[in-house]
C-alpha cells in the first residue's frame, strides 16, 4: 500500500487541468486579474467629494471659490482638502467630485507645466488650451466607460481677454461668465447671474463680496458643504493668488422653530 502524505487530505484535486479548486474564482485564460477576481474593475461611484465650484468674471479678472471638505458619502470625513490650484501665472484650476480622480489629473498638469518649464521657449500654457485637453481627457475616459468621475471649472487670462470654462466627468464643456457645478448649479448660478448682467464690470471687491453671499447660501442649503473655502483670483496685473480657507459667518436660529 502506497503512502498517504497527510497534506493530501487538505487539498482538492482540480475539476479540470489549470481549473479552480473549491471556494477560489477562476482566472479565465486572456483574463485581467487586476481585482484579483478576473475582468477590469470600473469606477462605477466616486468615494470622497467635493461639492460645488463657483466662478465668476469680473472687470480685470475671474474668482473661483470651492469649500475644503470632503465627503466620505454623507459623512463629513475630510475638513481640509484644498480643490482651488494654480497652475500657472494666468490659469486657476477649480475641482468638484471624487477627489482621487482630481489628484491623479492634477498630477498630470503638474507635470505638463514642468516639461513646459524645462523646455524654457518662453511660450506657457493657456486657459483655453487647458480647457480643450481637459475635455478630450475627460471624453476619452468617458468613451473607454472609466471616467473621471470630476467636474473642473478653468478660469484665467490670455492676452487682455479673460476665460471662464468647465468641462464635466462625460467631456461636455463650455465657457461663460458665470459658471457653477454641482448643487451650485441650481442654487448659485440664477444669484450670480442676476449680479452679473446687471454689472458685468464689477470690482475685485464687489465679486469677493458677491461669492462670500453665494458660499454662505450654499452653506446653509447643501448638505455637503462646509463653513470654509479657498478663494481663487486671477487678475490682469496681480496675477495669480489663493486665498483662503475663508471662513463663513452663520446663523441658526430659525433652526430651532
Amino acid at each position: 500500500m502506497a503512502f498517504l502524505d497527510k497534506s493530501d487530505c487538505y487539498s482538492a484535486a482540480p475539476f479540470w487541468q489549470n481549473g479552480p479548486t473549491p471556494g477560489a474564482f477562476h482566472n479565465f485564460p486572456g483574463g485581467s486579474t487586476q481585482s484579483g477576481v478576473g475582468g477590469f474593475q470600473r469606477s462605477q461611484a466616486p468615494m470622497t467629494t467635493g461639492t460645488s465650484v463657483i466662478g465668476i468674471q469680473f472687470k480685470d479678472g475671474v474668482l473661483l471659490a470651492a469649500d475644503i471638505l470632503g465627503s466620505y458619502g454623507s459623512l463629513a470625513r475630510f475638513r481640509n482638502l484644498e480643490r482651488v490650484m494654480k497652475v500657472n501665472d494666468n490659469i486657476i484650476l477649480g475641482a468638484g467630485g471624487d477627489y482621487a480622480d482630481y489628484q491623479c489629473i492634477k498630477s498630470a498638469i503638474e507635470s505638463k507645466i514642468l516639461q513646459e518649464q524645462c523646455l524654457d521657449d518662453g511660450l506657457s500654457l493657456k486657459p483655453k488650451a487647458l480647457h480643450c485637453w481637459l475635455t478630450r481627457v475627460m471624453y476619452n475616459r468617458r468613451s473607454r466607460f472609466d471616467p473621471f468621475w470630476n467636474n473642473f471649472v478653468i478660469g484665467g487670462i490670455e492676452g487682455d481677454k479673460l476665460f471662464l470654462g468647465t468641462v464635466d466627468k462625460l467631456g461636455t464643456a463650455y465657457s461663460d461668465g458665470v459658471i457653477a457645478t454641482g448643487y451650485g448649479a441650481y442654487m448659485a448660478t440664477p444669484i450670480l447671474r442676476k449680479a452679473y448682467e446687471e454689472n458685468k464690470e464689477m470690482s475685485k471687491e464687489q465679486a469677493m463680496e458677491l461669492m462670500y453671499k453665494v458660499m454662505q447660501v450654499l452653506f446653509y442649503r447643501d448638505a455637503r458643504s462646509f463653513p470654509k473655502y479657498q478663494l481663487g483670483i486671477i487678475t490682469k496685473e496681480g496675477g495669480v493668488e489663493i486665498q483662503g480657507p475663508l471662513t463663513l459667518d452663520s446663523y441658526w436660529g430659525p433652526a430651532i422653530m
